[in-house]
């Protein structure tokens, strides 16, 4: 799959203030996740993509233009849904959608009639001549989505789609983001706070911390790397049971009090876990398989830290 957006040394300050840090990567999923904490950059990042910013250093290239020399041709293939809304007073759903057809380059009439299509799909096709401050929040959202791909862009930028909704809008939204990236005709950064909206759209996830990047995984490619982890609840000498089994070689990564996450060392069994435990003076308490959710892979990135049981 080639690469939907290419960081290369992308650096932006405001005054003498950095937001991001040299970030260097390559993206190239079917839907990819933006997160990170308040003040991480995924904002600045995004409007940055866009050409709201501009780079204090190093480049971006976005669906192959670079965002310094074709910044025009680049934004003909992408689709923004701002976290704001963004209206005109007194205008229906209809006149802003195809407006902004029009201002990505699609003729009026042919506007139009594009216009009608994205908001049947968006499911505001009867509502599509009602006025914009009429609608409801998810209402607004989903004319917002319907902006977005009216231009049929090769890239959908989506800030925070599901902000605010109540679980029936929120259901829709999802629904119709997986649809998109099903249909395989855009790729998907999808920028949220929510981890399980990520978890459930997206199939790679980049986090940013600090204006730098955290982590950038797949997945479904780190769940099977770590198809050999467990989770385990001890009592005891905790400490002496931590050593011993790093000394086996298992990886032990604390996940709250006397609980851990534990990967086993090569050749160990399960079996042998409890054997080091009464060696050890502590006792296992529970045991089980453990999946990383995003939430793990999330916390993961931002704590970086290993210690003992």
């Amino acid at each position: 799959m080639t690469n939907v957006i290419e960081l290369d040394n992308l650096t932006v300050s405001f005054g003498a203030r950095p937001i991001l840090k040299g970030l260097s990567i390559a993206l190239a999923g079917r839907a990819i996740g933006l997160l990170g904490p308040n003040g991480a950059g995924k904002t600045t990042l995004i409007h940055t993509l866009l050409g709201f910013h501009k780079p204090s250093g190093g480049t971006a290239r976005v669906l192959g233009f670079d965002i310094r020399r074709d910044a025009i041709s680049m934004r003909a293939g992408v689709g923004y849904m701002p976290e704001r809304d963004a209206y005109i007073a007194e205008m229906t759903a209809v006149h802003l959608v195809r407006l902004m057809a029009e201002l990505s380059g699609i003729p009026s009439e042919a506007a139009l009639e594009r216009a009608h299509e994205a908001l049947f799909f968006v499911g505001l096709g009867e509502a599509r001549y009602r006025g914009l401050e009429t609608y409801s929040l998810g209402m607004k959202q989903l004319a917002k989505l319907a902006q977005s791909i009216v231009h049929s862009p090769k890239l959908i930028i989506l800030d925070e789609p599901t902000n605010g909704l109540d679980p029936p809008a929120r259901r829709r939204m999802l629904d119709l983001v997986k649809q998109i990236r099903d249909s395989g005709h855009a790729r998907i950064l999808f920028s949220s706070h929510l981890l399980r909206d990520v978890e459930e759209v997206c199939e790679d996830v980049l986090i940013l911390r600090d204006g730098q990047i955290a982590s950038y995984v797949n997945l479904e490619e780190d769940r099977k790397a770590n198809e050999g982890a467990l989770e385990i609840e001890a009592s005891g000498d905790i400490d002496a049971f931590a050593l011993a089994l790093a000394g086996r070689g298992c990886s032990v990564t604390p996940a709250g009090p006397r609980r851990a996450r534990l990967t086993l060392g090569e050749g160990m069994t399960a079996t042998q876990v409890f054997e080091i435990a009464a060696s050890s003076s502590a006792q296992v308490r529970r045991l089980v398989p453990k999946r990383d959710s995003l939430e793990d892979i999330f916390h993961k990135a931002l704590v970086n830290g290993r210690g003992s049981l």
